[in-house]
């Protein structure tokens, strides 16, 4: 895995997504060297080049320039660049024309009221077994996917992560904890 430390980043782009995080989400797809692997709200480009650098394709979805111009550099810094594909459009018309995908995942904290549509669109573009992986903060985001991929016949799993990391001080360890932040995941049958 790759150090947070060692994306570049802004304050204009969220992310990367946290370390440990991405190693779960790495997890819970099953990636393999066949995939071909969506990510929607690539932010800085964090799971999108852990996949790359498993998957044979990525192709990375974001609306915000800034954030597409960050994921390039990040690619760039981490040699995937000739593997990921980037797209700066929203989710819903990026997946228009997009078929045959193998993941999905979909970044949950900017999707608000196109959450809906994203999902029923990359849940119709997944191939047989494809997997469908949603990280959400809010609660919100998190029943509106688990009940989504309940209405598409997906038996979702969730995990909620609590991650806290230990800062040395003079006396001990303080613990300082990250946002927890849910995992969604299901594959198609």
């Amino acid at each position: 895995m790759i150090k947070d430390s060692d994306f570049i980043t802004s304050k204009d782009v969220p992310g990367p997504t946290k370390e440990e995080i991405r190693c779960l989400v790495l997890c819970k797809s099953q990636v393999s060297s066949d995939d071909l692997v969506i990510d929607i709200g690539c932010g800085t480009g964090g799971i999108t080049i852990e996949m790359a650098k498993k998957a044979k394709k990525v192709i990375a979805i974001d609306k915000n320039p800034k954030a597409i111009k960050l994921t390039k550099q990040n690619i760039k810094k981490h040699g995937v660049d000739e593997k990921v594909d980037l797209i700066e459009n929203d989710g819903i018309s990026a997946l228009k024309s997009i078929e045959n995908i193998d993941i999905a995942i979909v970044g949950g904290s900017g999707s608000g009221t196109d959450l809906d549509e994203i999902l029923e669109l990359a849940i119709s573009k997944l191939k047989p077994n494809g997997r469908i992986i949603i990280t959400a903060i809010l609660i919100d985001t998190k029943l509106d996917a688990i009940e989504k991929l309940k209405q598409k016949n997906i038996s979702p799993e969730i995990i909620e992560v609590n991650i806290s990391r230990g800062h040395i001080l003079q006396r001990g360890v303080m613990m300082k904890a990250e946002n927890p932040i849910a995992i969604i995941h299901g594959k198609i049958f």
